[in-house]
């Protein structure tokens, strides 16, 4: 009997939420350059440089958003679930070909007047990003008076490598709540998640109470991607500050620690008894002693 053809994994639909294990490379002089990856083995190879606390493994992905370029979020959704996929891209399929308009000149002045140029640790140096206007850009040169700041996005003109897999499609409310929060915000893991009768209720972990990343842009933004994916009644955010507990005076008095199980403590023991006067020698104090005896008088004779 012939051997039948396993039947394909169907393609995942755009909008939804995937598991994404995926690497990243730009060309550069010739070379690739690896830009991203979710996994920690081809970041050690290549020696790519993250920030602290970076955790790899497959990451939340909406498909068809605003991650990756069109046509890589196109060939995403079109692969399916369990398939490695590499493609290469053209700089136009990828970030778009370098605009020379969008390269502006600023004087040294304007840069220093910059907020994240006034704080004490501000350094300016090749490839800073700087947002003027709104607009991000990168620092490409600078002299003493001069700054050019480039606002092309960061590889355009460049062809692109991508190698991915699609994992598996997050369906379960609560993982697609916190797949969410990766995805707008950023440490899922640190959110309450709870999910029931239609109410999803967060519950903020104590960095974003007074994060201006948060309350700024992400607490909106998060709560229309709730609504598209979820489609609860109400969506609630819960902040929690436990009242903090004083500490004992550095100077009170320590309590006497219990005896040991079966050990009962020990009396103390009594005093002995002073004799009463004129019962026995009396003993000589320290400092007077006692004058030594004399012999008798010899007796006279008669």
């Amino acid at each position: 009997m012939a051997e039948q053809p396993a039947l394909a994994t169907p393609s995942p639909k755009p909008g939804e939420l995937v598991l994404l294990d995926y690497d990243l490379w730009a060309e550069t002089g010739g070379k690739w350059e690896l830009i991203d990856t979710t996994r920690a083995s081809v970041a050690e190879a290549e020696h790519l440089e993250t920030p602290a606390g970076t955790e790899f493994g497959p990451r939340p992905h909406l498909l068809e958003g605003e991650e990756f370029p069109a046509a890589l979020e196109s060939a995403i959704r079109a692969s399916a679930a369990g398939q490695e996929v590499e493609r290469e891209f053209s700089p136009a399929e990828a970030f778009g070909e370098k605009d020379p308009k969008l390269i502006e000149l600023f004087s040294m002045h304007e840069i220093e007047r910059l907020p994240e140029m006034r704080r004490d640790d501000a350094e300016l140096r090749l490839g800073t990003i700087l947002t003027i206007h709104g607009r991000r850009g990168r620092v490409v040169t600078y002299t003493a008076a001069r700054v050019r700041v480039d606002f092309n996005p960061p590889f355009s003109g460049r062809k692109i490598r991508a190698k991915w897999t699609v994992i598996e499609t997050i369906s379960e409310p609560v993982a697609k709540a916190r797949a969410l929060v990766e995805l707008t915000y950023g440490r899922g893991k640190d959110f309450g998640v709870h999910f029931h009768e239609k109410v999803l209720t967060l519950t903020l972990p104590d960095r974003s109470k007074f994060d201006l990343a948060w309350h700024s842009a992400a607490k909106a933004r998060l709560i229309e991607r709730l609504r598209s994916q979820l489609h609860p009644t109400m969506v609630r955010y819960v902040e929690e500050y436990a009242t903090p507990v004083e500490a004992a005076p550095a100077d009170a008095k320590k309590t006497k620690a219990p005896a040991a199980a079966g050990r009962p403590e020990k009396e103390p023991k009594a005093a002995a008894p002073e004799p009463p006067p004129g019962d026995g020698p009396e003993k000589p104090h320290a400092k007077h002693p006692a004058p030594k005896r004399s012999d008798p008088p010899a007796a006279k004779g008669d």
